[in-house]
């Protein structure tokens, strides 16, 4: 005896699953939708998981553990680490908005083998030795640190926890709808989790891109010459050789493409050459 619920006009069975996956996914819709704030420095109105002091405290929290878990934070009173601090707020003094709620803060990661930089919610940026050694002046340290400082003051961080929760109750939506399909239930459940998977993705080609921008512009505040940016990306293009895998499945643009939209810009706000007043900084030695 079938208890499925049945349209006498066509004979098209409503399954109670569906009915429980629709509630899901208008559920999951309606939070998203509603899960909106002005951003306090760009004024974008944004789809975010949470309130600017929970992005600060999620940030302070989850500092320490994010450093163990690359070897550890450089003392901070080591030339090194000094030297990320002092760019560092001195981008943050120089190219970020007055109305930035952000206290930001610069970690000097021990991690010498990986080549990264990353930041927090709420301002805490980091970069590991791997990367800076790799670096060859101020500029092109405030072009990492712009660009992770671009990636706090857009919000990304609390945009792509929105989206993923609402993903995960997709996911779920279409597991529960294909309950009583054992084969290929599991096999839709598992593609809605790559077009979850894949709508984060083109949303994080397009956050590395703004933040790209925000980096240029916060570097050329602060008196950098943004054309030392083509040297990180160069930078990153020798590191990825041997690890190179088509745009559209990889976390981030590939350096070359980024070299060129960072030309774009250059050619757009320069035509006639980098101005005299914007420096390299001071030059680092050969590590």
């Amino acid at each position: 005896m079938s208890y499925g619920y049945r349209s006498e006009r066509r004979g098209f069975p409503i399954r109670p699953q569906w009915i429980i996956a629709l509630i899901l996914l208008l559920f999951g819709a309606f939070r998203f939708l509603t899960s909106t704030q002005v951003n306090p420095v760009t004024g974008e109105k944004q789809h975010v998981a949470m309130s600017v002091p929970q992005e600060i405290a999620l940030g302070v929290q989850s500092a320490p553990q994010m450093a163990t878990q690359m070897g550890g934070e450089v003392d901070p009173r080591s030339p090194s680490a000094a030297l990320v601090r002092e760019v560092g707020e001195r981008l943050v003094e120089q190219g970020v908005d007055s109305k930035s709620p952000y206290r930001f803060q610069f970690h000097l990661l021990r991690d010498s083998r990986t080549v990264n930089a990353f930041a927090l919610p709420g301002g805490q940026v980091f970069i590991t030795t791997g990367l800076l050694n790799r670096l060859q002046n101020e500029a092109q340290l405030a072009g990492v640190l712009g660009h992770e400082i671009g990636h706090v003051i857009h919000r990304h961080a609390a945009q792509h926890m929105a989206q993923g929760q609402f993903g995960q109750i997709l996911v779920t939506a279409v597991g529960v709808a294909s309950s009583d399909e054992r084969h290929s239930g599991r096999s839709n459940q598992q593609v809605a989790a790559m077009v979850n998977s894949m709508v984060k993705l083109s949303y994080s080609r397009g956050d590395e891109s703004q933040s790209d921008q925000f980096g240029l512009a916060a570097m050329t505040a602060a008196g950098f010459d943004p054309s030392q940016m083509l040297g990180v990306m160069k930078i990153l293009s020798e590191v990825s050789q041997g690890n190179h895998q088509p745009e559209w499945l990889g976390s981030h643009p590939h350096p070359e493409h980024r070299a060129e939209q960072i030309e774009t810009w250059l050619h757009k706000q320069y035509p006639d050459g980098i101005p005299a007043n914007l420096t390299v900084g001071r030059k680092f030695k050969s590590r």
